[in-house]
């Protein structure tokens, strides 16, 4: 799948896509202008990758099996071929920080909860982090290792456990208006805060909506808050 970046220096954040969309997505709904001062001071490098929810979870003709399926194979191609594409692109000591809103929140948090070795952080904005709310009644093993409001609350792995604590880069924001829903992120906050895990939990007034408008003032405040950019 391709896979674009922006800059040359900085930590890498990547970008997962919101819902269908493509790895472009970001750029054209402007998110990367408000990201081009941290690009161009040498600050920040930026991935964006395809989705593959229109594959999966989206798509209203699969079998919930395979929907299943092909979320794990959207891990494994994160974690195989993404993660070492940016460490060939940028160093091995790099820090990655997953970062997505709406469904692409829930991938960011997902992947990043179930790989601390890999990566280093999450900026998840206006998630659901419950997987159930998008596969339709379809649940097995699979739905449960991939929604991390079902399998976080039992993880008992300490070491495992000590790298999320470790991290350090755990935000989660929503804002309050049409649309958003941040209980979600509370009841994520609540389950992270369970298990000794630091987090910044932000949530936004009703004016702000599930929206592009929302995710613009929300990531640039965030790094430059809890990174110093």
């Amino acid at each position: 799948m391709p896979i674009v970046s922006y800059g040359h220096y900085g930590f890498a954040l990547l970008l997962i896509p919101t819902a269908a969309a493509d790895y472009l997505e970001y750029e054209r709904f402007l998110l990367l202008d408000v990201l081009k001062p941290y690009i161009e001071a040498g600050k920040l490098r930026v991935f964006s990758v395809n989705s593959i929810n229109s594959e999966s979870w989206l798509n209203k003709e699969m079998l919930g099996e395979h929907k299943a399926i092909r979320q794990n194979q959207f891990n494994e191609y994160i974690y195989n071929e993404v993660i070492p594409f940016i460490k060939q692109n940028t160093s091995m000591d790099t820090p990655i920080i997953t970062c997505g809103a709406s469904l692409g929140a829930l991938h960011s948090m997902n992947l990043f909860l179930k790989r601390p070795d890999l990566i280093n952080g999450v900026i998840a904005m206006s998630g659901v982090y419950d997987l159930t709310s998008y596969t339709s009644g379809f649940y097995d093993d699979q739905v449960y290792f991939n929604s991390p409001c079902h399998y976080m609350p039992n993880l008992g792995d300490h070491q495992h456990l000590e790298k999320i604590r470790n991290s350090h880069h755990i935000h989660i924001l929503s804002g309050s208006g049409s649309y958003e829903a941040p209980n979600a992120s509370r009841d994520l906050s609540g389950i992270l805060a369970s298990k000794s895990i630091p987090h910044d939990l932000d949530i936004w007034d009703g004016s702000w909506t599930h929206d592009w408008p929302t995710w613009r003032a929300m990531l640039p405040i965030v790094l430059e808050h809890r990174f110093g950019l």
